[in-house]
């Protein structure tokens, strides 16, 4: 199984982080993929990611929640950094826009996004986007990149059969399921057998959003086996063959051995 979202090297995880990774390891999971949040998150990021390299891959990005007023400086530290570590960061992300909470800096999230995903074409890396009450903004910004090579992952996609088809017109983009999938008044087991299994990929977004038995509890990483046996029964398919077709494509969109 591969995570293809989790914030592993945040607070939550500094009293037992080799523990959380061990539990990783022992359920099957062969890759994680951490998103940046923004100039904080940096240095933490890359510890995690140095420290478990053969495991853990870093993404550069600023994320939306974080575009305030010195939205320029942080983009120059995002730029600065993805020209330094070139061959190591796997994506820019986690990108996009987030209207849930504030709607203030609604203009500037829609400059860092184009920006970002200019980044993502000049170094031929994917994007991973947070999309939350900013749906319709997103695919208004993605329509002019619509027939370039752009690439990427809807991360922790909750949306409609609608947005999940207007997804769908983009055929380098990917849609991310985590938890959400198995909670009780979720819609996505009724959205998902409209999306081919194939434009699928796992994620947990730990330590946020964890699945059925343990919502409640801090997320992590070995969690992930319960979003996979809910996809499968929504699929129709065995836990095996999601996962291998949910890893292959993973490990495609971010250009990695099979």
């Amino acid at each position: 199984m591969i995570d293809t979202h989790s914030h592993l090297f945040l607070e939550e995880f500094k009293d037992d982080l080799p523990e959380v990774m061990a539990r990783a390891r022992e359920a099957g999971v062969s890759h994680i993929f951490m998103p940046n949040i923004d100039s904080t998150s940096i240095e933490p990021l890359l510890r995690v990611c140095h420290a478990y390299a053969k495991y853990c891959f870093p993404m550069i990005g600023l994320h939306p929640t974080s575009v305030k007023e010195d939205y320029e400086d942080e983009l120059r530290i995002m730029e600065q950094e993805l020209a330094t570590r070139k061959d190591e960061y796997v994506a820019i992300g986690e990108i996009g826009m987030d209207l849930y909470w504030d709607r203030t800096y609604l203009t500037e999230q829609q400059i860092v996004l184009k920006r970002q995903l200019d980044w993502a074409l000049a170094y031929d890396l994917p994007v991973v986007i947070h999309s939350r009450e900013a749906f319709s903004y997103i695919y208004m910004v993605l329509e002019a990149y619509r027939h370039t090579s752009l690439r990427g992952i809807f991360h922790s996609f909750t949306g409609t059969r609608e947005e999940a088809e207007a997804i769908l017109e983009f055929p380098h983009f990917l849609i991310g399921i985590n938890g959400v999938v198995t909670f009780k008044k979720s819609a996505l087991p009724e959205v998902l057998p409209y999306v081919p299994l194939e434009r699928i990929v796992l994620e947990t977004d730990s330590p946020y959003l964890t699945p059925v038995p343990f919502r409640g509890r801090r997320n992590e990483s070995s969690f992930i086996k319960y979003t996979l046996m809910k996809v499968a029964e929504v699929y129709g398919r065995t836990p095996e063959e999601v996962s291998d077709i949910t890893s292959e494509t993973a490990l495609k969109l971010f250009g990695m051995p099979q």
